[in-house]
């Protein structure tokens, strides 16, 4: 019976393995737990319930998602309950069983990835062997016919926890559970055919799974996983699309850019940096609108007192993004207006006052003003403007508009002038 049952195994792992799966399906199974012998005793023999102590082990292999079969051992120590005479028995056990995975058969995982069932049935070999010496202490060996279901809750894609409620028919029984008699004895001829001794077994274990995957078959499902994959491609996607959008439009892609707010039309190189060839630390792009062709009369047509007039009165300002000291390219041109009138007027002088809006820290906002205040007076010294006639301070945050308008904040992040 044992080299029949060993040949069936192999048989089938020989046939299941040829194709390669998409998940694990060797798992290896311990328990332990409690147990009821039913029937059949000698008159004055019983067991408690439950008795103590009866474990288990196994290896499965699922054939695909839902159906499989397990090969298994276990081992029941039967002994009396307080008022019976007292006995104890050992019995061993073997079985191949088939393996249903409900879980899958019924979709749980449309609602749960963390709780299973399997069912199992099967059938093997059993031997029972009285402690006590008699006539029958050499061992009862039965077939033995076994059905059981078994709950999981998944601890990790290595480990589940189990438990399992198994009863165990038993044919060709001689010999009732106490060892003391034949089971011909304490039956009649009709009793002692077909299935005679039965146990029922409630175990708490754990499955070790086996393999190089990523799941189990327990935990399997085609459309989770096509779920997956799409979901992981989509999150691809959206990377792609964001690295290859060119958020400050300077013909670089995002991924590349180590520049990411370069100033509108400037050139840039390879990795999105503005081009600076003559190494002021100022992009050429924010040169070439102060340079002399371009600050020449011809480009303003105001005499000298407008000009002041409209410097002076705040008409005339350089803006900036949120957060930034670089100069918005359009904003330029007021910069071309405050050089046109300096070099017109040698002996002018100009205070350059910076602000900010009121998001954020109001210490952080001053310093930010400084900095914007500084890099306009970097623009004026690289466009030939003696430094010694400029000054620079921080105005720190403008509360004169309404800081929940985007437009409104626009308008104060700004360096605006005074002349002298």
């Amino acid at each position: 019976m044992k080299k029949i049952i060993f040949s069936l195994f192999l048989l089938g792992v020989i046939t299941v393995t040829a194709q390669e799966k998409n998940y694990n399906q060797w798992s290896i199974e311990a328990e332990a737990g409690v147990h009821k012998v039913i029937t059949v005793f000698s008159p004055g023999y019983y067991t408690a319930t439950p008795s103590l102590w009866q474990g288990g082990l196994g290896v499965r292999y699922m054939i695909n998602e839902k159906f499989g079969f397990k090969l298994d051992a276990g081992y029941n120590n039967i002994t009396n309950s307080d008022g019976s005479q007292e006995f104890e028995s050992k019995y061993y056990r073997t079985s191949l069983q088939g393996v249903v995975n409900l879980g899958n058969v019924l979709d749980f995982r449309n609602w749960t990835n963390t709780f299973n069932v399997l069912l199992h049935g099967g059938a093997g070999y059993s031997v029972n062997k009285p402690k006590f010496p008699n006539d029958f202490d050499k061992g009862d060996q039965m077939l033995n016919f076994i059905v059981g279901i078994t709950p999981q809750i998944k601890l990790s894609d290595r480990l589940a926890l189990t438990g399992d409620l198994s009863m165990i028919n038993h044919v060709r029984q001689s010999v009732t559970w106490d060892g003391t008699q034949s089971l011909s004895a304490v039956v009649s001829n009709n009793q002692s055919r077909g299935f005679n001794g039965v146990i029922v077994n409630a175990n708490v274990g754990l499955t070790f799974y086996l393999g190089k995957k990523a799941i189990h078959a327990d935990w399997y499902s085609e459309e989770n996983v096509i779920m997956s994959k799409l979901d992981s491609l989509d999150q691809r996607l959206s990377k792609v699309e964001t690295d290859m959008a060119d958020n400050d439009n300077d013909g670089i892609a995002n991924y590349l850019d180590q520049e990411s707010n370069t100033v509108a039309g400037a050139a840039v190189d390879s990795k999105g940096r503005a081009v600076d060839l003559n190494n002021d630390g100022i992009p050429d792009a924010m040169l070439t609108p102060l340079d002399a062709r371009y600050a020449s009369k011809q480009t303003v047509a105001e005499e000298d007192d407008t000009i002041k007039e409209l410097i002076d009165k705040g008409y005339v300002n350089v803006y900036f993004r949120f957060n930034s000291t670089t100069p918005e390219d359009y904003s330029l041109q007021s910069v071309n207006y405050l050089i046109i009138y300096m070099n017109e007027n040698p002996s002018s002088k100009a205070a350059l006052i910076g602000y900010a809006d009121e998001l954020g820290a109001v210490s952080y906002n001053q310093k930010l003003s400084e900095k914007r205040a500084v890099k306009v007076q970097e623009l004026l010294v690289a466009a030939g403007i003696d430094a010694s006639r400029l000054t620079v301070r921080g105005g720190g945050e403008d509360t004169s508009v309404d800081k929940n308008s985007k437009g409104a904040r626009q308008l104060v992040r700004r360096v605006t002038f005074k002349l002298k």
